[in-house]
């Protein structure tokens, strides 16, 4: 179901204890072959499907397309909001779900940057209403057991613009994706030393904070995009899709 589709009289006799899911994303660079919506229409494709697979199991809210991109700011296109900016904005929205009476509140973000300031608005909603079930999902730390399954590339290959996020784009919106100018990245591209190195699935063993074009060498690219297939991006969807209706029906 769609929240905004619904009338407020068919919103006031639903069950309240339906989980209401809200995609947050990003506006910003993907390299030279992916369009700046691409986490945007990742996150999308991913509450598309499940509302698909059970359509009077969940409610879908509005999706919250900018994200806290501050650090893909010097790519021409990128939009960005401050981390209190998303918190106060996020946090407005699903304390008005609450407000309705709404009992479990699913957060799924498709963009690395939304994760910090996502889990500090996560732990302040959760003190304030301690009997409601709040969670912030992350589309690749909810499935990457079944993800590392799927990768082609090494531990780097996955990062941004990359294999992932290529795959997922052809499978969702091939008509966006500039096949012509995907670039072959071998190393990854990541300049950090060792102990920052990291990937969607495999994390660092801390974090080294620098702006995109640094950590990208340039282009914006980080990971393996040349290692994407349109199969690989379906695999990934039905991975995701799977996890994310175990944690509704967990919540339900």
């Amino acid at each position: 179901m769609i929240w905004a589709d619904l009338t407020s009289a068919e919103l006031e006799t639903m069950d309240r204890s339906v989980p209401v899911l809200l995609s947050v994303a990003a506006i910003e660079q993907h390299g030279p072959h992916l369009p700046l919506s691409t986490d945007a229409v990742i996150g999308q494709r991913f509450l598309s499907l499940i509302e698909a697979q059970m359509p009077d199991e969940v409610l879908i809210l509005p999706q919250v397309a900018v994200g806290c991109s501050e650090h893909h700011m010097d790519f021409a296109g990128s939009l960005s909001v401050s981390h209190r900016s998303f918190a106060l904005y996020v946090g407005d929205i699903l304390r008005s779900v609450l407000r309705h009476g709404f009992r479990s509140v699913i957060v799924l973000n498709s963009h690395g940057g939304n994760q910090a300031i996502g889990q500090v608005m996560l732990e302040d909603l959760g003190a304030a209403h301690p009997d409601r079930s709040l969670a912030f999902l992350t589309w690749w730390r909810l499935a990457a057991p079944e993800l590392a399954g799927i990768r082609s590339s090494a531990r780097g290959g996955l990062g941004h613009a990359c294999e992932f996020e290529t795959s997922l784009m052809m499978s969702a919106a091939p008509g966006t994706l500039r096949a012509d100018l995907i670039p072959h990245h071998d190393d990854g591209r990541d300049p950090a030393p060792n102990w920052a190195q990291e990937d969607m699935l495999e994390a660092g063993r801390g974090v080294l904070h620098r702006t995109m074009r640094v950590k990208s060498g340039g282009d914006g690219v980080v990971g393996a995009p040349h290692l994407a297939t349109a199969a690989k991006g379906g695999a990934i969807e039905s991975a995701v899709v799977a996890q994310l209706a175990h944690v509704i029906r967990s919540l339900s």
